[in-house]
């Protein structure tokens, strides 16, 4: 293409130079042959035009350096500056603005001052302003071909990053929502389980000797399976689509359903003690739904790592504008090692801490001096989340 916009310069310019005014106000063809010198300058001028993408400063000096020669030692009426006018088009549109600009101002004063000065014409013939008055067409050319490819570039860009924000944004909240179904998934699963293995050894345990009390367990059995199978239905019930039918749900259970989860584990031989003091503070969904998780998960790793003889302290504290949350156990040291051991594999309290740190709480677990485990958090009683949705 560049050399196609050469040759048709070249012959632009060729012909140009055998334009000879016969009046004001008209031009006819003359028998008029440019010089030799006239020639060569137009040609190379256009030659240069072929390199105008690869070196397009280099090209402007050339055909610039051009011009200013045939301004002076040859006919004025050849138009070997068009040359010029080309190569400070493609300058302004490759460069910046302020470039353009003195780029620009630099090559109209040198290529009309070269004229004016050392020209054979008078100074002020118009010839000369021709010079100026292409110079400068070119330039803002230039800058406005530019000026509109960046604007494109632009919008194609912003467009490009909307697009891929949108594409962001669903995905972290696919992570959120199946990171929140897992949590629910495990706090369902590990505290249900727990208790039905622990009655199920009971009942194994006592069948022939104590058939009343290995009823009672399979009773406790059958009652911790029911709940668990209707914590996962209202949780799977999350997962379908808006078009199928309703499973059915139940509310998301809180503080107020504490007895009834003490007393699960009680019927699993756990002794409880349980203090509250939280003046029958109305939560929100979200506080309420991870207090209650907090304990079951609490409760449940005492259940499973603290020992059969094990006595657990479950705590209840309004304390200015927070919900204070204390589970403590009296467990042996050797597995409350192996309690501290599987915290860096397991999900419990990975999952509890994900929870107070979704609503802007604190939370801290270790093991107590002298034997046992510690849980504490620090709850709001007001839901604090970024976005003010339910994290839970």
């Amino acid at each position: 293409m560049d050399a196609v916009l050469a040759t048709a310069v070249l012959v632009c310019m060729v012909a140009g130079s055998f334009v000879e005014p016969r009046h004001r106000d008209s031009v006819s063809w003359a028998l008029r042959t440019p010089d030799p010198l006239s020639l060569l300058l137009m040609t190379f001028g256009a030659a240069a035009l072929v390199f105008r993408r690869r070196a397009p400063m280099t090209v402007l000096a050339v055909t610039g350096t051009l011009s200013v020669i045939e301004s002076v030692t040859g006919d004025p009426r050849t138009p070997v500056a068009m040359s010029a006018v080309i190569a400070l088009y493609t300058v302004a549109s490759t460069t910046d603005r302020p470039t353009t600009w003195r780029i620009g101002l630099l090559t109209m004063t040198v290529l009309t001052g070269a004229a004016m000065a050392a020209g054979p014409l008078p100074w002020y013939a118009q010839e000369n302003l021709g010079i100026f008055a292409w110079t400068g067409i070119g330039a803002t050319a230039g800058d406005a071909v530019r000026s509109r490819r960046a604007f494109v570039q632009a919008i194609r860009e912003r467009a490009e990053k909307a697009e891929r924000t949108r594409e962001e944004e669903a995905r972290r909240r696919v992570a959120e929502e199946r990171l929140r179904i897992a949590r629910d998934l495990h706090d369902v699963v590990a505290h249900h389980i727990a208790l039905v293995n622990v009655q199920a050894g009971v009942a194994a345990h006592v069948m022939d000797k104590r058939p009343d009390q290995a009823k009672e367990a399979l009773g406790h059995v059958r009652e911790a399976s029911r709940s668990a199978l209707n914590e996962l239905r209202a949780t799977v019930g999350l997962l379908r689509q808006s078009g199928d039918p309703e499973a059915p749900t139940e509310p998301a259970p809180g503080l107020d359903r504490l007895d009834e989860l003490t007393g699960t584990f009680r019927n699993a031989g756990l002794h409880i003690e349980v203090a509250r003091a939280d003046q029958d503070t109305t939560l929100p969904a979200a506080v309420d739904l991870a207090a209650y998780r907090i304990i079951q998960e609490a409760l449940t790793n005492v259940q499973k790592h603290a020992g059969p003889q094990a006595k657990a302290e479950v705590s209840v504290v309004r304390v200015g504008p927070n919900i204070e949350i204390t589970v403590l156990d009296d467990g042996s040291g050797e597995q409350e090692d192996e309690q501290a051991n599987r915290d860096g594999g397991g999900h419990g309290l990975l999952g509890m801490r994900e929870r107070v740190t979704a609503l802007r709480g604190t939370l801290t677990t270790g093991p107590r001096y002298g034997g046992g485990f510690r849980v504490h958090a620090i709850l709001p009683s007001k839901n604090r989340t970024p976005t003010g949705e339910d994290p839970a």
